[in-house]
């Protein structure tokens, strides 16, 4: 069968990510500096209960990414959600997806790379001026993209080490910690269901992250098997380490915790292991922001290369350097992008449409896996498939539009200005993209 553009545009993309590779990128985007404050948030919602909510959240998630693992074991193709939706829906639905993605995944690149600027700019307060910050950030955005460029073996190597640098400090934390863990602490307090559902709403984002570490899906080994794996590895390894880091701060710092919301992991740590914790965790929290930009700079660039694989974008971001094989024009765009709205703080617009417009696609992508499936999709490897076939993504898409109905009328009026700005540019595009969508096994 004649091969369609996209498949023949991604010949020459490197396949490098395997499952180990994989649920380390997702771990690296999940776990991030969030985790230093989550169990303050948390405790300060439900007191001892505080682990129904991970619970809940860990329930819900299955779903979602039960999902993303039927729909990516699928479609192999470079762009993550956005090519399940366009493979799924079409050209339209799935460029409005994409565009939703790379606005939130931008944000919160730029988010974390202001952050991760700002933590060191009061340690060392000369890169705490803008011509500092600007510094600062060009020199580690230049040394994830040299890395990235060389190959997506060297970039999942890099996310490899930064996610093993910043689950260490977790792991000395909850080992050092277990010895204040008494019966009284593993007491849980029931609570309304209600309290717990809205607890729940917050911990949601704790577990997003999936979604930047799927992008690169042409250059994973055997999608329809590795996706599966590392999604649900992922999610089992990151609920583990929710739980016993809640854990282990509510037994050192007892009905302490709630009130310790700059920082309640380095005060759990100051009373384990003593000033040098209090210090490891700081660090901790800024080595998790570095991991989360080195994901970021592995994962979202390959939107940029999708879009202009499919004729939206210049083509030059669709372009592989010839010796690496990388997207290199896209990754030093997608960097420059964010170095410069995390070194001029332009993205607080941004904010507004970043919740809403990750749970709109993944509503899209739980509803993509069901079409995926009715027409039985393929594009190499037998597809991945749970007992109770679509009514696992059906949950999802439930789950999701419960999420989405806690969303504000200002949140949904800026992201639905988002769309029509990109259904504009759709118009606009539309005429010069290729009829590239593959045509999927009967």
């Amino acid at each position: 069968m004649t091969q369609s553009p996209p498949v023949q545009a991604e010949q020459g993309l490197v396949r490098a990510i395997g499952v180990r590779g994989l649920t380390a990128s997702i771990l690296n985007t999940t776990i991030g500096a969030g985790i230093f404050v989550l169990p303050a948030v948390v405790a300060g919602e439900l007191g001892t209960a505080a682990p129904l909510a991970y619970l809940a959240c860990a329930f819900a998630m299955t779903l979602i990414v039960a999902s993303f693992a039927m729909a990516g074991s699928r479609v192999s193709l470079t762009g993550g959600i956005y090519a399940y939706v366009e493979i799924a829906f079409g050209p339209f639905v799935g460029f409005l997806t994409g565009v939703l993605i790379y606005l939130a995944v931008l944000l919160a690149g730029a988010s974390v790379a202001s952050a991760m600027a700002a933590s060191i700019g009061l340690v060392v307060p000369a890169l705490g001026t803008l011509a500092g910050r600007a510094t600062l950030l060009g020199l580690v955005y230049l040394g994830f993209v040299t890395m990235n460029v060389r190959g997506v073996a060297v970039g999942t190597r890099l996310v490899e080490g930064m996610t093993l640098a910043k689950l260490l400090p977790l792991a000395l934390l909850v080992v050092a910690g277990l010895r204040f863990v008494t019966p009284e602490a593993l007491q849980i307090d029931l609570m309304p269901p209600s309290q717990v559902a809205a607890a729940s709403l917050t911990l949601i984002f704790a577990f997003v992250g999936v979604e930047v570490a799927l992008v690169p899906s042409g250059e994973i080994r055997d999608p329809a098997r590795t996706i599966p794996r590392a999604v649900f590895l992922a999610l089992g390894f990151s609920t583990l380490v929710y739980l016993a880091v809640q854990l282990v701060a509510h037994a050192t710092l007892g009905a302490d915790l709630a009130r310790f919301t700059e920082a309640p992991l380095a005060e759990a740590a100051a009373r384990a292991l003593g000033p040098l914790g209090r210090a490891l965790m700081l660090v901790g929290g800024t080595v998790s922001m570095l991991g989360y930009m080195s994901g970021d700079t592995l994962g979202s660039p390959r939107n940029l290369f999708a879009f202009a694989r499919d004729g939206f974008f210049p083509a030059a971001l669709s372009r592989l350097h010839p010796r690496f094989h990388t997207p290199a024009a896209a990754i030093v765009t997608h960097a420059t992008l964010v170095w410069i709205a995390a070194t001029t703080g332009s993205f607080g617009a941004l904010a507004l449409v970043s919740n809403v417009a990750l749970l709109v696609s993944y509503f899209l992508c739980a509803a993509a896996a069901i079409e995926l499936r009715r027409r039985n999709v393929r594009t190499g490897g037998t597809p991945f498939d749970v007992p109770g076939g679509p009514l696992v993504p059906v949950g999802a898409c439930l789950v999701v539009a419960w999420l989405l109905s806690q969303a504000t009328a200002r949140e949904w009026a800026v992201t639905g200005g988002t769309l029509a700005v990109a259904a504009a540019i759709y118009a606009l595009r539309a005429y010069r993209r290729p009829a590239n969508v593959p045509s999927p096994a009967p």
